[in-house]
């Protein structure tokens, strides 16, 4: 029984320190890291283990406790920082970065839903807990056996200076350079919104009169439609290339003219609504605190623009089946979501709808014969993670309801094959449709919101998106003439790159009563 009793403790010592030490090296991020970065001596548990050996017993419980604790805290931000370096090519911001959570959750069913949050509320105090409670254990382990403690301590204080000192990776500090971070992240998020407060009271056009908006744009239809996860890095796949360059060739046959060029999106891998309102708004809305305060204000945005000078302004949603009370900023007249575009087909993945669909629904409701000219700003989530279903185009004529894609589907594997594909259809689509009901009043203007996951773009890929205007009126061409856009639908590398908040300023400008440029300015950048 003795013998019995021995085991059991030694394991749950084992295990306790096992489970520190497991906490201290976990890295904050799992991108591009090897199995050697978790071969590291951690500073934390040589000065933790010091200080126990120190400290009274009663003190020392309290001390072991509350690090525990902490541990078990920072440990949880170092899985959100894991996770958001995998989706987003970030770390995690805990003052602003909860909004994330119900877009993640809106990709469950009910059940699901409250199963995971439920799952997860027991997993954070879980893990709470164990840290706590193995802190504890480590620190009576130092109490009960002071001398070979010290001694340990001794040899691992000594190792890891000389390490440090010769620049070897053994010595690590991950834990404590996170919390460290951590504090001053979190004072300089919370900074950051009364800086972006203060610099939404800048705008050129804020009291432009509806005479002087656009007018080289009246009588047109002005489309801008998003193109989920239509970054730089669908470029370099032969699928997109080929059909971009089939497309602007017939394209060019029916009339119509393109250029092209790129934005550096305020945000990667997800996070979509940031890219619209910072483009819309001609401000830097990387993070959702910021977005928030844009939400609530009275900024201009390009649709507003629009809805001043006499346009009738309209949003497609096909994502959304819920109230966007936030939508107000934009001055749409009329919000389209998926209750609205008489949808009865299946689901692909993440899209309620295929683009294809989408669109006709939009061409029907906004642009039947005799219309007064619209703005709309359309999304197309055909292409959205995770590319596990992508439908087929079929005849625009043979829609219906849509029950027609529940035999036009593919089924890629995923990963980066399945991005080319979704993209390469959200594409076809789009250019289908111009092919089909574009005319002379039609422009269109086209963009990426953000880049794919890092897993398809690999670490460390910049942000850019490809923008494109299409128009048949070589007078629209004409009037942005000066940007220097790549000639057709796909943007050449040396292409410009302008940072996706400088779109609207150009844009006015470009289309207002004279032909001015207003400079693209640097993005007041955000937190991380």
């Amino acid at each position: 029984m003795a013998d019995a009793v021995t085991v059991r403790r030694v394991t749950a010592d084992v295990l306790a320190c096992g489970l520190v030490l497991a906490a201290l090296v976990l890295p904050d991020s799992l991108v591009g890291t090897r199995p050697a970065a978790f071969l590291v001596l951690p500073v934390e548990a040589v000065a933790g283990a010091a200080l126990m050996l120190v400290l009274p017993p009663r003190a020392r419980r309290i001390t072991a406790a509350v690090a525990g604790a902490l541990l078990g805290v920072l440990t949880l931000l170092k899985v959100a920082d894991i996770g958001f370096s995998q989706a987003f090519g970030r770390p995690f911001h805990p003052v602003f970065d909860w909004g994330f959570a119900g877009p993640a959750l809106s990709l469950l069913g009910g059940a699901a839903r409250i199963g995971t949050l439920a799952g997860a509320g027991f997993g954070v105090l879980t893990l709470v807990v164990l840290t706590t409670l193995a802190a504890l254990r480590v620190a009576r382990l130092a109490g009960e056996h002071r001398r070979v403690a010290a001694r340990v301590v001794a040899v691992f204080t000594v190792a890891w200076t000389v390490a440090a000192l010769a620049g070897l990776p053994l010595a690590a500090h991950t834990t404590s350079a996170l919390a460290y971070r951590e504090v001053r992240g979190a004072a300089a998020d919370l900074a950051d919104r009364r800086e972006f407060a203060a610099a939404m009271t800048t705008d050129a056009f804020r009291a432009t009169a509806p005479a002087g908006l656009l007018t080289a744009l009246r009588g047109k239809d002005v489309l801008l439609t998003f193109v989920e996860s239509y970054g730089r890095a669908a470029l370099a796949g032969p699928g997109v290339d080929a059909l971009l360059e089939s497309a602007t060739n017939r394209l060019q046959a029916d009339g119509f003219g393109a250029r092209s060029a790129f934005l550096t999106s305020a945000t990667t891998g997800g996070g979509s609504w940031l890219a619209h309102s910072t483009l819309e708004s001609g401000l830097w809305v990387d993070n959702e605190q910021r977005y928030r305060t844009f939400v609530t204000s009275d900024r201009l945005t390009l649709s507003g623009a629009f809805a001043r000078a006499g346009w009738r302004t309209v949003n497609v949603q096909p994502e959304n089946a819920a109230a966007w009370p936030e939508g107000a900023v934009y001055r749409f007249d009329r919000l389209y979501d998926g209750r609205d575009l008489g949808y009865s087909g299946p689901g692909f993945a993440y899209a309620a709808m295929p683009d294809q669909f989408t669109l006709s629904a939009f061409q029907r409701a906004e642009l039947a014969p005799g219309h007064p000219p619209v703005m709309a700003e359309i999304d197309l989530v055909s292409s959205h993670w995770p590319w596990t279903a992508v439908p087929r185009l079929v005849g625009w004529d043979a829609l219906g309801d849509g029950s027609v894609f529940a035999s036009a589907t593919d089924r890629p594997a995923g990963g980066t094959a399945g991005y080319d594909e979704a993209v390469r259809y959200s594409l076809s689509a789009l250019i289908s449709y111009v092919e089909t009901y574009g005319g002379d009043d039609l422009v269109l203007v086209f963009l990426g919101d953000h880049q794919p996951d890092p897993a398809v773009t690999g670490p460390g890929a910049d942000r850019d998106v490809p923008v494109t205007l299409v128009a048949r009126d070589p007078a629209v061409l004409a009037r942005i003439g000066g940007w220097g856009w790549t000639p057709g639908l796909r943007p050449a590398a040396s292409a410009p790159v302008w940072p996706m908040s400088a779109f609207r300023d150009r844009f006015l400008a470009a289309f207002g009563p004279q032909l001015s440029a207003v400079p693209a300015r640097a993005p007041a950048a955000g937190p991380g």
